[in-house]
């Protein structure tokens, strides 16, 4: 469980108390809330209806949709912790710049023209700068001459990260790493073209044309012949296919 404050542990029992829920539930929010900024926050509870997304003032999105109450329980719940937040000490106090406090980027980037949070990720914009913390280990990039409008989280619980500028949206991992490990981002698939499977060569036999069966002998040849004589005068051919089979017979000898 996430160390709480004496502050915080009695905010967390009161809550938990006249919501119905469980102190892990509302710790979980309450660092969902955090993350956000006090603004926003997505979160994954059981108890909440599972995965959804909050917004001060905006729309809250719940995994049961069309449950209302829950959906009016998840916003006041937000609404309360992000005053909770704003005004007491919740979480003990980490010096600036360590992984996991509220200022977790390295000191001498000053103060970020904007934060936020998503899942396990943080960031937070400086001029030319781009902090982003992942699980404790904090990113530093070379923003360039990118004016960074916002930053967003690929949906599907991976790492993929990216933010609007004047020239549209761009990863994140298509910046120049100034410090710490970077994000690692899964490639891209095209479902819509599947990459190609090398398969194994096998070698290319040519095609046996089968070849009709000379006679080998001219007594075959005359035989061939007689048999050519009986069905033209029996009229199963006429003497015009007898004369010119014959000739082709002939020409073998």
């Amino acid at each position: 469980m996430q160390t709480l404050t004496s502050t915080g542990q009695n905010l967390v029992a009161n809550i938990s108390q006249r919501y119905g829920l469980s102190q892990d539930a509302v710790i979980h929010m309450l660092i969902a809330v955090n993350n956000g900024g006090g603004s926003m926050a997505q979160f994954s509870s059981p108890e909440l209806g599972g995965s959804g997304q909050w917004m001060r003032g905006g729309m809250t999105m719940v995994g049961d949709m069309f449950n209302n109450g829950l959906r009016n329980t998840v916003d006041n719940l937000c609404c309360e912790l992000a005053d909770i937040l704003a005004s007491n000490q919740v979480f003990p106090v980490i010096p600036a710049g360590t992984p996991g406090s509220a200022q977790w980027w390295p000191g001498d980037l000053g103060t970020p023209f904007s934060s936020g949070g998503q899942n396990n990720i943080r960031y937070a914009v400086f001029p030319n700068r781009l902090a982003v913390e992942l699980n404790g280990n904090v990113s530093v990039y070379d923003t360039l001459d990118h004016q960074i409008g916002g930053v967003s989280q690929q949906q599907g619980g991976d790492t993929s990260l990216t933010f609007s500028s004047q020239y549209g949206t761009i990863s994140v991992n298509s910046l120049p790493i100034v410090s710490g490990p970077g994000i690692s981002q899964p490639a891209p698939t095209n479902f819509a073209n599947p990459p190609v499977q090398e398969m194994a060569q096998e070698p290319v036999q040519e095609p046996v044309v089968p070849t009709q069966e000379l006679p080998s002998a001219t007594g075959d040849v005359f035989e061939l012949i007689e048999k050519l004589a009986r069905l033209r005068d029996a009229g199963a051919i006429t003497s015009e296919d007898f004369e010119a089979k014959k000739t082709e017979l002939l020409s073998r000898i």
